[in-house]
């Protein structure tokens, strides 16, 4: 059997924090939704000194490929309709071990 690893990057603007404590509250609460809805793997891995930007990364793994571009549809969109206006840009790849 083939482990298949989602490894995305998701870029982020955040225009309505005022501060780092603004930016936190709201990057938390997306990550624990992400969490608690795929129990995805998720950081915030740069721009972390900047009020208005985030970068998160996420894994995900399986052994199904289509359930993996499935997650991964499910979370830009959950990130799309929970927070509008706040995904910039994502990137994401399939790899394969085993």
């Amino acid at each position: 059997m083939v482990m298949k690893v989602l490894v995305s990057k998701i870029e982020l603007r955040i225009p309505q924090a005022a501060s780092l404590k603004d930016k936190r509250r709201i990057i938390r609460g997306l990550k624990d939704r992400i969490w608690s809805k795929f129990r995805a793997s998720i950081s915030e891995i740069d721009r972390l000194n900047r009020a208005q930007e985030a970068v998160l990364g996420l894994v995900y793994v399986s052994n199904n490929k289509p359930l993996l571009e499935s997650v991964m549809n499910k979370i830009v969109n959950l990130v799309e309709t929970s927070y509008p206006g706040l995904l910039h840009t994502y990137e994401y790849t399939i790899e394969y071990y085993g």
